[in-house]
């Protein structure tokens, strides 16, 4: 079997497809698995043990780096493919795989695979409030549910699904120092999916004794904020790292507490404990075991695909400032108390 995915992003959507390389190897261990994405997200998936090639697309060539890299494609006479992605520059590139991928469908020997973005079902929701998902909708469990076609146990694979550099880890180490640290995402790409900022300062201040290091872009400057709680033990690294070089942050912190970000899928990939704070979004719910969930069960939610809005209770962001700090700080101590006990480890 020689197997092409086809994904090509988001951060959070390319970490949780990890897990679909995974179970492919698992299932088919003589298998050569290929990966097509996005150039950004090339580090993801370069050091994963089980992809042996990864073919990026630079998105500004548009239709003409498409096609060359459809060619290429097509030479490597691949068995089986799994359209991860379904939009349209992934069913593009499917069509110039010969459209030997239909003909195989309509045979039934179901060669080729392709992820539903279950459009009715969220016309239902958005539209009718009508929610036919399950609870919790969890984007790697659909992921992963195509491939029972293949015979592929659809649970996901044990972790570590995320492969690091360890170069780049112990460079991450040394800029950081020997302090252990618990590693914080208080960014996210819309405002509603984010915890409220005196939440977070809350937070610090309810672990005294800890040490924490902040996650986020260069656009989140209200960060800045939250090291004066403590300026001597948060330390603000937003806007400063790749999304690699904060995955390794992660790799290295005793655990995460994040809102609804694709570092939060970092968390898990890795196998690290993590906090989830869940808000308006109703599709990035984690899926491993060392994450714990927290939500409030409200009429109103979820109010829109990605959590950009408009929030419709009277109460703005209800959802997310109704999730008390004291509770996420016990919850925090505990994973603390459980991570001090065993041996510094790198990634």
């Amino acid at each position: 079997m020689k197997i092409l995915i086809i994904r090509f992003s988001s951060f959070g959507d390319v970490l949780q497809t990890l897990s679909v390389a995974g179970r492919l190897h698992a299932s088919f261990p003589a298998s050569e698995i290929h990966w097509v994405t996005r150039t950004e997200f090339l580090p993801l998936i370069e050091h994963h043990p089980h992809v042996h090639k990864v073919w990026t697309l630079e998105p500004a060539g548009g239709w003409p780096a498409l096609r060359s890299l459809g060619r290429e494609l097509k030479a490597q006479r691949f068995t089986h493919v799994y359209d991860a992605h379904n939009n349209l520059r992934s069913r593009l590139l499917c069509w110039q795989l010969n459209g030997f991928l239909r003909w195989r469908v309509v045979l039934g020997r179901a060669r080729f695979l392709r992820r539903s973005i279950f459009r009715w079902r969220r016309f239902l929701l958005f539209r009718l409030r009508w929610n036919l998902f399950s609870q919790p909708f969890s984007g790697q469990g659909a992921l992963l549910a195509p491939l029972a076609r293949w015979a592929v146990p659809v649970t996901a694979p044990p972790v570590p699904q995320l492969f690091l550099a360890q170069e780049s880890g112990h460079r991450m180490r040394s800029r950081l120092g020997p302090e252990r640290f618990v590693a914080l995402a208080p960014s996210a790409a819309f405002a509603l999916k984010r915890w409220p900022l005196e939440h977070w300062q809350e937070l610090i201040r309810a672990c005294p004794q800890t040490h924490f290091v902040l996650l986020g872009g260069p656009q989140d400057s209200f960060l800045q904020q939250l090291v004066s709680v403590a300026p001597e033990r948060v330390r603000n690294l937003a806007g400063q790292l790749s999304l690699i070089e904060s995955a390794d942050v992660v790799a290295l912190s005793m655990a995460l507490v994040s809102n609804d970000t694709g570092l939060m899928h970092v968390a898990e990939q890795l196998g690290k404990p993590c906090l989830a704070l869940m808000g308006p979004a109703p599709f990035g719910f984690p899926s491993r075991p060392r994450t714990e969930i927290f939500e409030v069960k409200l009429h109103c939610r979820p109010c829109s695909k990605h959590g950009q809005g408009p929030c419709v209770n009277p109460e703005l962001q209800k959802c997310l400032r109704d999730i008390p700090p004291p509770l996420v700080a016990r919850a925090l101590k505990r994973l603390i108390d459980a991570e001090m006990a065993a041996p510094l480890s790198h990634p």
